[in-house]
């Protein structure tokens, strides 16, 4: 593996180290996230109890903190002193590099619903930036997989960013964080989006419309103030399937921020997207 995005990743000093971590990380990831998916699978539309948390109107599921608890273990056991954050559990009080991100329900709201549209994301940071992405798609069996110089995969089969001919004919995802809601900023670039694509959908299961977008099935994604522990993994597929993602400034996003204002695409489509998230921003 070569860290080639940044120079916090070029000492060879300790690679060897990282590189062993990063695929024993993926092989624990891979097998322990296939089986929190198997509980989510097993118990869908079966749900008795949805308990709303926060002030947003998100909620979260008894299926949410099973999942949790069989992912969260796992890497407790076999990677004890590295730091976990986990959607429902919070931080495990570890301080380390090594940065463990947690969703066991990305979607819960459409899996409360009897909506199959959710995923279980698991990421891997090591220094604040993403070496490891798995994402699992229960309902159809779908895992896609990322790690940091090595492409990404949906079952084992390379992923890519396509280039849309008439991006204008294209069809994007929308991301926002829970405590936007109808901010005056938000709702003026969400209807300026829709009528310059073809369509903009919301599918409220972030990481599904990044796996759309490594995948080729979408030609680009807004993301407006939206962080958690299910962004990183989906920002590390795209950028491994070759999709730029930026700031509304046009500047590669690196590493972490609370409130990212992101646009993720083919490269040529970067000065599109950034003209209408502009035109969107100042209407």
């Amino acid at each position: 593996m070569k860290f080639a995005y940044n120079e916090r990743f070029n000492n060879t000093n300790g690679v060897m180290v990282i590189e062993q971590t990063i695929h024993l990380a993926q092989e624990i990831a891979e097998r322990v996230i296939r089986r929190a998916g198997k509980v989510a699978k097993e118990h869908f539309d079966q749900i008795t109890c949805a308990v709303e948390k926060g002030i947003f109107g998100d909620v979260v599921t008894e299926v949410d903190h099973e999942a949790e608890r069989i992912i969260c273990d796992e890497i407790s056991i076999r990677f004890p002193d590295h730091e976990i954050h986990s959607e429902e559990r919070g931080h495990n009080g570890q301080k380390s590099d090594w940065l463990w991100m947690i969703d066991p329900l990305d979607g819960t709201n459409n899996f409360a619903i009897g909506l199959p549209i959710f995923s279980v994301s698991i990421t891997l940071m090591y220094r604040l930036e993403p070496v490891l992405g798995v994402i699992y798609e229960p309902l159809v069996d779908r895992l896609f997989v990322t790690s940091r110089g090595n492409g990404a995969s949906c079952n084992l089969n390379p992923m890519k960013v396509q280039k849309k001919e008439h991006i204008h004919k294209g069809t994007i995802g929308w991301i926002q964080g829970h405590q936007v809601q109808n901010e005056e900023k938000a709702v003026r670039l969400r209807q300026h989006l829709d009528v310059c694509f073809k369509r903009m959908m919301r599918l409220w299961a972030p990481t599904l419309q990044w796996c759309m977008l490594a995948k080729g099935d979408i030609d680009g994604i807004v993301l407006y103030n939206s962080e958690g522990d299910d962004l990183y993994s989906g920002i590390l597929m795209a950028k491994e399937a070759g999709a730029i993602v930026m700031d509304f400034e046009g500047i590669p996003f690196e590493g972490m921020n609370s409130e990212p204002y992101l646009i993720a695409c083919h490269p040529d489509h970067r000065e599109y997207f950034l003209s209408v998230v502009r035109e969107g921003m100042n209407s």
